[in-house]
């Protein structure tokens, strides 16, 4: 496993760069690699 794909796997989102758990469950079901709260502060502010 090279350097990049280790970086793709860890549990940093990528929007706040904080560590959560949930982040590697919305990469799997949504395809980006964010967390939570991330998530639900796009879906409330989309820009």
């Amino acid at each position: 496993m090279t350097n990049q794909e280790k970086e793709k796997l860890d549990n940093i989102c990528e929007e706040c760069k904080n560590e959560d758990e949930t982040v590697m469950q919305n990469l799997i079901i949504n395809s980006f690699k964010i967390c939570d709260s991330c998530k639900i502060s796009k879906m409330i502010f989309p820009l």
